[in-house]
């Protein structure tokens, strides 16, 4: 069973950064994309970021040039560096494996971790 555990929010002042990570459980990282999404109340959820197997990168213009993913293979791990935080960046931040192709990410029919709440006082 893949299990996707999400780290690292927090409360921030507007401007500032922080450094989500999320460990993969489940023998299936080195095999699958993964990407960050985000979730603010009544709003759906918005897919921030992808990252291919091979490193290959993918952004929301809503966070292009503030927000860089990465993956370490060897430690099943995904990281979300964002810095110039903004208040309408608040959320809860999730992880997800999936597959990414034609420019589409479709993410895996897993269940989703539990997130890490990043709010962004002005």
């Amino acid at each position: 069973q893949v299990q996707l555990v999400e780290s690292g929010g927090g409360l921030v002042q507007a401007g500032g950064s922080l450094r989500l990570s999320c460990v993969v459980s489940g023998n299936i990282f080195n095999i699958r994309a993964m990407a960050w999404y985000r979730q603010a109340p009544g709003n759906q959820r918005e897919l921030l970021a992808v990252i291919t197997i091979d490193g290959t990168t993918n952004y929301a213009d809503s966070v292009k040039g503030r927000f860089t993913i990465s993956r370490d293979n060897a430690k099943n791990a995904v990281y979300l560096q964002m810095n110039s935080l903004k208040p309408e960046d608040t959320a809860v931040y999730y992880c997800k494996s999936g597959s990414y192709y034609s420019g589409s990410y479709y993410p895996d029919f897993n269940s989703w971790g539990q997130g890490t709440q990043v709010t962004v006082s002005s």
